[in-house]
């Protein structure tokens, strides 16, 4: 493993979560004893083989392998490292893309195999790339609102979608959105209405987000606009679900507010 000793795996983590080499060893540590924690011994012993020996020990654990959802997986890591959960998700998030790197694509893949697909953001390198905080500047900046404004109309139109299309469809669109946008998807899809008519969704929308109805109408297209652009293949998954009166938010034509 001479490409990947332990100073380049540590220089790529601190470049980028953002940190400096004291932080991105304890980020590595947190994240992978945490790993750990998650995978079979076997699956561990596996990537074991492919890093370098000083990171080696952070793979072990005394215990069977446990099952827990990324917002768990996300809390031990900032537990471990001391730091809040949203730079716990951005230091997970730089530990696994250097991961993926470091072990390949192979292993890799029969490493992912075992956690749920909610994990999508982290393992994608998402969260490095596009926080929550970007995708709603880009909603702010579609709808020509502030980003205050645009954080709770994004959290309506997200939670209101999962109440309306299915719940494994909800589940596939958590997992390609960074954490801090699950949330609601995960409450719409607690409490679905499949026959939810467009009207009544921009009404829902409006009382969610503390709008007016003529914001909501204006500004929900600019949520699914940034969608489409964020989720890719997954927005057709998400959209075919939907019934033609439902065009006028999802059409991207429509998708900018005047200025």
């Amino acid at each position: 493993m001479a490409e990947w000793d332990t100073e380049r795996f540590t220089s790529l983590v601190a470049g980028l979560a953002g940190t400096d080499r004291d932080g991105a060893e304890r980020a590595t540590a947190a994240v992978l004893n945490t790993l750990a924690q998650h995978v079979t011994r076997g699956e561990a012993a596996d990537v074991l083989e492919r890093l370098p020996a000083e990171l080696q020990p952070h793979l072990h654990t005394p215990g069977p392998a446990e099952r827990f959802g990324v917002a768990e997986f996300v809390r031990r890591v900032a537990a471990r490292e001391g730091v809040d959960p949203a730079t716990a998700e951005r230091y997970a998030a730089a530990v696994l893309t250097v991961l993926r790197q470091a072990i390949g694509e192979d292993e890799f893949a029969d490493l992912t195999a075992q956690l749920p697909r909610e994990y999508g953001p982290l393992l994608s390198g998402r969260s490095v790339v596009d926080p929550a905080e970007a995708f709603v500047a880009r909603v702010a900046d579609r709808a020509g609102t502030t980003v205050e404004e645009a954080g709770r109309l994004t959290a309506a139109v997200l939670e209101t979608l999962a109440q309306r299309i299915a719940p494994g469809e909800a589940a596939d669109l958590a997992a390609r959105l960074p954490l801090a946008l699950q949330e609601p998807l995960r409450r719409g899809a607690a409490a679905p209405q499949h026959r939810m008519g467009v009207a009544d969704f921009v009404i829902r929308v409006a009382e969610r987000a503390g709008l007016d109805l003529t914001d909501a109408v204006r500004g929900a297209p600019a949520v699914f606009a940034v969608l489409r652009d964020d989720v890719g293949d997954e927005f057709v998954d998400v959209t075919v679900q939907l019934p033609e009166e439902y065009r006028t938010l999802v059409d991207r034509r429509r998708s900018r507010a005047p200025r």
